[in-house]
């Protein structure tokens, strides 16, 4: 047993940044992830040393931000491909509404839990546009992974 462990840790160490980009990735999806431990559990180490400006976390927060970009992309796609109803659901018409209103702006908060997932979807089976939806997607991802290396700073003292 303990040589799976030991398998493990290697793994886990050689590769950190692709397992980060799979669990960012299917965080992003309908299906559920833990994203934001792997970042923490892979950010404190390297900011406990003071290195906030570092390659180490410019190459953390690129490849959590693609992974979780390219997964709201897919359920974009998924959602684009949805055939075209009209909901009677209040809730879904409100939704709706808002999302043709304020656009592709509103995939500023595609971070957020189970209503990002929804916005995304629905930006793809309104058509919005693609250019803009990915620009909000990855930027509203970028900013939640700052937020998150903030955030753990309490965790270094």
């Amino acid at each position: 047993m303990e040589w799976l462990l030991g398998l493990l840790t290697d793994f886990w160490q050689t590769h950190a940044l692709w397992l980060m980009f799979a669990s960012a990735f299917l965080s992003a999806t309908v299906l559920p992830g833990n994203s934001e431990i792997i970042f923490i559990v892979l950010a404190i180490p390297k900011l406990a040393l003071g290195t906030w400006l570092s390659t180490d976390i410019f190459l953390l927060l690129f490849m959590a931000t693609l992974g979780n970009g390219l997964g709201s992309l897919t359920t974009y796609g998924i959602g684009r491909r949805l055939p075209q109803f009209r909901p009677k659901n209040h809730r879904t018409l409100w939704v709706m509404k808002h999302l043709q209103r304020y656009g592709s702006l509103t995939l500023l908060l595609s971070w957020l839990p189970i209503v990002g997932d929804l916005f995304c979807a629905l930006a793809g089976w309104l058509r919005l546009n693609f250019i803009a939806s990915c620009f909000f997607i990855f930027l509203g991802k970028l900013v939640r992974y700052v937020a998150l290396l903030f955030l753990s700073v309490p965790f270094l003292l």
